[in-house]
């Protein structure tokens, strides 16, 4: 059976750690690693941590350059075949979500893909990624909350671009992508997103920043000059739309309300 590591970045996340540490020492009957890497916080986190110091393998608290650079030091603690990312913004929903998933990770995939749960504006969202395929050239169809990576396919893509901030997840899964990386999709809920975390804001000034590195990231990868034609007009497109979404959703008067 694989070893599991279980990796949480964080930061002045002492809103919801405690959860998210909990939901992963409490899993049972699997062989896992518990990882946290800490960008130095100030608001109560580290105290936390230490509470459950005994129960998590490995952790550092330390200044880091973002999301990406936390993330690309928890992998090199890691020792396990598969990698999972669970934030402070996120928990397992119970304590055998590991141990079910393990007995469906049979076949050597590159990726193991999981249902999430996506909580917003109080209501639970189920969602389930995508398979790999000419959509992915366009928007990220996999949710690290519920994505077991393989430590060698990670190994391979050189970890995360800390050079974003926002949209490492999506730079990821598009390399492995177009490196032909293979991915097996179980519909099975073993973890829940809440929409507090960076990539999750619906402001617009959030949103433009994820769009710019969206673009950034489609012309860095793109593969001759038709595609970037492509990309070309899909911004030239995408955008506007984005922006009209967004005024009609914030600035139109609810129907019932005046």
């Amino acid at each position: 059976m694989h070893k599991i590591s279980v990796i949480t970045v964080c930061f002045n996340a002492a809103e919801y750690i405690e959860q998210t540490i909990q939901s992963v020492v409490e899993q049972k009957g699997v062989e896992f690693e518990y990882i946290i890497v800490d960008g130095l916080s100030t608001d109560g986190t580290v105290d936390i941590i230490k509470r459950y110091q005994a129960s998590i393998d490995q952790w550092v608290s330390e200044a880091d350059k973002g999301i990406a650079d936390a993330m690309n030091k928890g992998i090199g603690l890691a020792t396990g075949d598969y990698l999972i990312f669970l934030h402070a913004d996120d928990y397992f929903i119970g304590t055998d979500d590991l141990s079910n998933s393990l007995a469906l990770m049979d076949t050597g995939a590159d990726i193991y893909a999981f249902d999430v749960l996506y909580q917003t504006k109080g209501k639970n969202v189920r969602k389930s990624t995508k398979s790999f395929g000419c959509l992915t050239n366009f928007k990220t169809p996999v949710m690290h909350q519920g994505a077991f990576c393989k430590s060698t396919l990670i190994t391979r893509l050189d970890g995360f671009n800390n050079t974003y901030k926002i949209a490492m997840d999506y730079d990821f899964f598009l390399r492995a992508y177009q490196q032909g990386a293979s991915m097996e999709i179980k519909h099975q809920i073993i973890s829940l997103m809440r929409d507090t975390g960076i990539s999750s804001r619906q402001d617009w000034d959030s949103l433009k920043e994820r769009f710019a590195e969206e673009k950034r990231i489609h012309f860095k990868t793109s593969k001759g000059g038709r595609m970037k034609v492509v990309y070309a007009i899909y911004w030239a497109l995408y955008l506007p739309y984005r922006k009209t979404c967004f005024l009609l959703t914030h600035f139109l008067p609810v129907k019932g309300q005046k």
